[in-house]
């Protein structure tokens, strides 16, 4: 088996694992989504809901972590 694809697996178990803990404390993370910068609009029957702030901040969260795995 390529070492290549043993190193893949566990890039994304390790992914898994924070998906899934994602998903577990979600809830309680209650200024998570809430944050300035996250668009709501609504007007009668639409809704629009555009977490940018949100987004930006997982982002930097996830390009460090992959930074610290790479080194």
């Amino acid at each position: 088996m390529p070492e290549g694809l043993g190193k893949l697996l566990i890039v994304a178990g390790l992914v898994l694992v924070a998906v899934g803990l994602a998903f577990q404390f979600a809830g309680k993370l209650p200024w998570l989504g809430r944050l300035p910068g996250d668009f709501s609009l609504s007007r009668g029957n639409f809704s629009f809901y555009f977490p940018l702030t949100t987004s930006i901040i997982v982002s930097i969260v996830i390009s460090l972590l992959f930074w610290l795995f790479r080194r």
